[in-house]
């Protein structure tokens, strides 16, 4: 990834070998390079965590942690960079190193314990989370607080961090959604429909949350399409899950229905719809 400021300070570099001496050169590229200020690195910083490719922005950041390993900060950026490239368990080393600083934050510690689930290892997660200040209130934090109650089947205790985590965001399509699959596995699913609802309320386009309020309403036999934002082909997948969720339920004759529904519906040939269509009929299941 090129950096105007790396350019720039190999044009000057150009310039001083013309005009200078070697050890005059020497000097100026060194007070050049020396000059560059912190918010300078800061933008640098802030390009490779969020418009850097992920595996080029971790790359980056190990460099980094390399030439100055006392630096908490690179060591941040490059578990978050880490994180990125949907690499949790790499990421989760590198946030107990961060937390085991003398500047870290509450913030880091609850990145650890993100990453810490990612990867599977939600016994320590927690204990990471306990061990943050009570008064240290984000929506990350009570956002992990519940999928770890959802994980010990501490429903009360998962309702309640769910409600709160939706308070503590102007975006909470994702939460409401995660809150709507905690319903959903506990088999409310009435419950789980009006959660599905509230983040489509807040992201039309949320199609995971669309497939999951399709298998809310199945799961109480409701077997007509909801009125919602849709595409055609969109259209055309909800009708499958909903097929394949009336058969599984028994119902068999509408799940085949619905099954001709979705291939007549989709834009394209729908090779698994069809697939599963076939497999209905060959067995003559009634």
């Amino acid at each position: 990834m090129r950096h105007p400021g790396v350019f720039g300070l190999c044009l000057l570099g150009a310039a001083v070998l013309a005009g200078c001496g070697q050890q005059q050169q020497r000097a100026a590229i060194e007070k050049e390079v020396n000059s560059i200020s912190e918010t300078d690195k800061a933008s640098l910083d802030a390009i490779e965590l969020t418009v850097a490719d992920p595996n080029e922005a971790v790359a980056y950041f190990s460099k980094a942690v390399q030439k100055f390993p006392e630096r908490t900060d690179q060591k941040r950026y490059l578990a978050m960079s880490l994180m990125r490239a949907s690499r949790p368990a790499e990421a989760a080393k590198m946030w107990q190193e961060v937390t085991s600083a003398a500047d870290s934050k509450p913030a880091d510690s609850v990145n650890y314990a993100d990453a810490l689930i990612q990867s599977g290892n939600w016994k320590l997660a927690e204990t990471v989370l306990n061990g943050v200040n009570p008064t240290y209130e984000t929506f990350d934090r009570y956002r992990l607080e519940a999928m770890i109650a959802d994980s010990k089947k501490e429903w009360k205790k998962a309702d309640s961090f769910y409600e709160t985590a939706v308070g503590l965001t102007t975006t909470p399509a994702g939460i409401y959604n995660n809150w709507g699959f905690s319903k959903l596995t506990r088999r409310d699913y009435a419950g789980a429909e009006q959660l599905f609802d509230q983040a489509l309320t807040y992201d039309p386009n949320l199609f995971i949350a669309k497939n999951n309020l399709i298998l809310a309403r199945a799961g109480q036999h409701k077997y007509d399409m909801p009125v919602i934002q849709m595409t055609q082909r969109e259209k055309a997948q909800l009708l499958y899950t909903l097929a394949l969720a009336a058969v599984k339920q028994g119902d068999i004759e509408i799940g085949k229905s619905l099954l001709h529904e979705a291939i007549d519906t989709n834009p394209e040939y729908f090779e698994a719809a069809q697939r599963s269509l076939s497999a209905l009929e060959a067995t003559g299941t009634h």
